[in-house]
């Protein structure tokens, strides 16, 4: 009698995943195990699949192996059957067309995706977002056999995104980033008049979840270093005007909330920024008394630089500023004229 692993449900009706043999291409040649697993049973807990492997019913090459094991190239996966709720599949809904918004390209080859992410867009699906850069893009080309996000980009934020084509691609970029040999530039605009021409900033940071359950960022001081992580912004001033100032963000280090949560320990507030902004002040942006009007974050990532994972050449991608941003920066230089 086969054994078949089973999901707790309170569904009556299951679909049964029968026994499936995969062969490993350059797709997934160098991943472990269990995050091929993970990707392969996207409806099955984690605990389950770690459960799956320990018992010896993911095997490869017709032999037990351990969570950790790297794929190689022509290995053999067995993937046991596996009980999946018909519920979980009756909740998923197709992307409509409609839904859909046009993206710009700014870099494309077999290896690499670069796009200019537009604000108001996630980088992926989550938290009562169904739809996110990452979910159109594989229902637009559901032929390509990989697809990932490299980095992050808040939701607000606009700018340069790299998603990976290949997984060779991607492992080599995040060595990249780890070994801080990707440059990232940010365009922000603050609240008030910075005075400084170049000024590094380096502080610990440490997340935490608010009682409403939202994920937010906030320095800790040097007597609770071990509660911190180190963080590193380079700030060079652009342009002033009388309210604002325009900065330019060179990141040594990629933190979540990095840049937001260091100008706004400064005094120096994103414009527009809705979690560690100055709120009346963004509240007073977004009234239509104003020619134009600024109703959201001013944070665009402009220049990214980085070595290409496969020809080894040294790329410069750049993404204009968003039409919105350039619009009220138009404005501001009005004002002075």
């Amino acid at each position: 009698m086969r054994n078949i692993g089973k999901i707790k449900s309170l569904s009556k009706k299951t679909t049964l995943k029968s026994v499936t043999t995969k062969c490993v291409d350059e797709t997934n040649e160098g991943q472990r195990v269990d995050n091929y697993l993970i990707g392969q049973l996207k409806r099955i807990p984690k605990s389950h699949i770690y459960q799956l492997v320990r018992s010896g019913q993911v095997r490869v090459n017709s032999k037990r192996i351990n969570a950790s094991y790297k794929l190689q190239l022509n290995d053999t996966i067995r993937i046991p059957p596996v009980r999946i709720e018909e519920d979980s599949f009756s909740n998923l809904k197709c992307i409509s067309k409609s839904r859909l918004i046009s993206l710009d390209i700014l870099f494309q080859d077999d290896a690499l995706l670069i796009i200019n992410k537009p604000a108001g867009m996630a980088v992926h699906g989550g938290s009562g977002i169904s739809l996110g850069v990452i979910e159109q893009l594989r229902t637009q080309h559901p032929d390509w056999k990989f697809l990932e996000l490299v980095h992050r980009l808040d939701r607000e934020t606009s700018g340069v995104l790299l998603l990976a084509k290949k997984r060779k691609a991607l492992v080599d970029l995040h060595r990249q980033i780890r070994e801080g040999s990707v440059e990232k530039r940010y365009y922000a605009l603050v609240k008030g008049k910075w005075i400084n021409i170049r000024q590094n900033v380096k502080l610990l940071l440490s997340k935490y979840v608010t009682t409403d359950g939202e994920r937010r960022v906030a320095v800790v001081n040097k007597s609770r270093a071990d509660k911190g992580v180190d963080s590193h912004t380079i700030f060079n001033l652009k342009k002033s005007w009388n309210d604002f100032t325009l900065l330019e963000a060179e990141l040594k280090t990629g933190r979540t909330h990095q840049i937001r949560v260091h100008l706004a320990y400064l005094g120096f507030p994103i414009a527009g920024d809705d979690k560690y902004g100055d709120f009346s002040f963004n509240k007073q942006l977004a009234r239509n008394k104003r020619e134009i009007v600024l109703s959201r974050m001013f944070l665009h990532a402009f220049k990214t630089e980085i070595t290409h994972p496969l020809s080894g050449k040294r790329m410069i991608i750049e993404a204009p500023l968003a039409k919105d941003l350039q619009a009220f920066i138009n404005e501001l230089d009005d004002r002075l004229t």
